[in-house]
C-alpha cells in the first residue's frame, strides 16, 4: 500500500466558479455576437438594396403625411357642413312645433265656438278641458318651484370653447326629481322647457341627456307649477334633495332649489291617439 499523500504538498483542486464569474464580467459580449460580428463585410449591392429600402420607406412615409396635411381641411369642411345641417334640421323642426301650436289653437277655438251653443256641448267642453289638463296639452301659469341642477364639466380649452360635461348627473337623478315634485303637490312639470304628459320620458343617449326625445343641455331646470310653500316644504325632505345633495358635496355639481312667484309653462306635445274605446253607449 502506497503511503497517504501529504496535504500540504497535494495539489489544489480549483473551484470553476470563479472563473466562469471572471468570465462574465470580462467578456460582455456574447459568442455568438462575437462570431457575427467578425463575418465579412456584405458584398456592395446587399448596401445599395439597404439603402434603397430606407429610401423607400422614408418616401411612403412622407407621401402619407403629405396626404394626411391634405384631407385634414376636408374633414373639417365636411364636420362644419354637417354642423350646418343639424342647426338647420333644428330650427326646421322647431318652425313646425311654432306652426303645429298655431294650428291646434285654432282647432281649440273653431271647437269651442260649435260646442259651446247648447248644454251638451258645454259640458263636453268642460271635460275635454279636464282631460286636456290632466295630459298637459294646454299651458299652465302660476306659482311653483324651480330645481335646477348642474352637472360638472372638463376646464375649458385654450380656444375658450365651454368645457366638454363629465356625466354626472345621470337620467334617474332627473327622474327622482320629477316624481318627488309630482308627489310634492305639483300640478305640472316641464325639464328644460319641454313640458312633461303622462307618457313623457328622461333617458340618457350616449352624453346627451333627452326630455321626450329633445336634448337638453346642462344645467337641467325643472319647473313645476304648484303651491309653491308646501312643495319646498315636502321636496327638501325628499329622497330626490337628499340623494342630489350628496351628490353635489362629493362631485361638486351644482343643486339649488328656489320657489317662483310666476312660472310659465308651454303646452305638452301630446302623443297621437292611434285606438280609442268609448266608455259606454253614447
Amino acid at each position: 500500500m502506497s503511503a497517504p499523500a501529504d496535504p500540504a504538498t497535494a495539489p489544489v483542486r480549483r473551484d470553476p466558479a470563479p472563473s466562469l464569474l471572471t468570465s462574465l464580467l470580462s467578456d460582455q459580449l456574447d459568442p455568438g455576437y462575437a462570431a457575427a460580428a467578425r463575418l465579412p463585410g456584405r458584398r456592395p449591392h446587399e448596401r445599395a438594396w439597404t439603402v434603397f429600402g430606407a429610401l423607400a420607406v422614408g418616401l411612403l412615409l412622407g407621401v402619407a403625411a403629405v396626404l394626411a396635411s391634405a384631407a385634414a381641411p376636408d374633414a373639417e369642411q365636411v364636420r362644419s357642413g354637417l354642423l350646418t345641417d343639424v342647426q338647420d334640421a333644428q330650427r326646421t323642426a322647431e318652425d313646425l312645433v311654432s306652426q303645429r301650436g298655431a294650428l291646434t289653437d285654432q282647432a281649440d277655438a273653431v271647437r269651442s265656438q260649435a260646442l259651446a251653443g247648447d248644454a251638451q256641448g258645454r259640458s263636453a267642453l268642460q271635460r275635454l278641458r279636464t282631460l286636456q289638463a290632466a295630459a298637459g296639452a294646454t299651458a299652465v301659469t302660476g306659482p311653483g318651484l324651480v330645481v335646477t341642477v348642474t352637472d360638472t364639466s372638463t376646464n375649458s380649452s385654450p380656444s375658450g370653447t365651454p368645457g366638454v360635461q363629465r356625466g354626472t348627473v345621470l337620467d334617474r337623478d332627473l327622474q327622482l326629481v320629477v316624481n318627488d315634485l309630482w308627489a310634492s303637490g305639483a300640478e305640472a312639470v316641464a325639464v328644460g322647457g319641454v313640458r312633461l304628459e303622462p307618457t313623457s320620458t328622461i333617458r340618457q343617449a350616449g352624453g346627451a341627456m333627452l326630455v321626450d326625445d329633445q336634448p337638453v343641455p346642462s344645467p337641467f331646470v325643472v319647473q313645476a307649477v304648484g303651491p309653491a310653500g308646501r312643495m319646498q316644504t315636502s321636496f327638501v325632505v325628499s329622497d330626490a334633495y337628499l340623494r342630489l345633495s350628496a351628490v353635489a358635496q362629493v362631485y361638486g355639481i351644482g343643486f339649488t332649489v328656489e320657489a317662483a312667484d310666476t312660472l310659465d309653462l308651454p303646452a305638452a306635445v301630446t302623443p297621437v291617439v292611434r285606438l280609442a274605446v268609448p266608455e259606454g253607449p253614447p
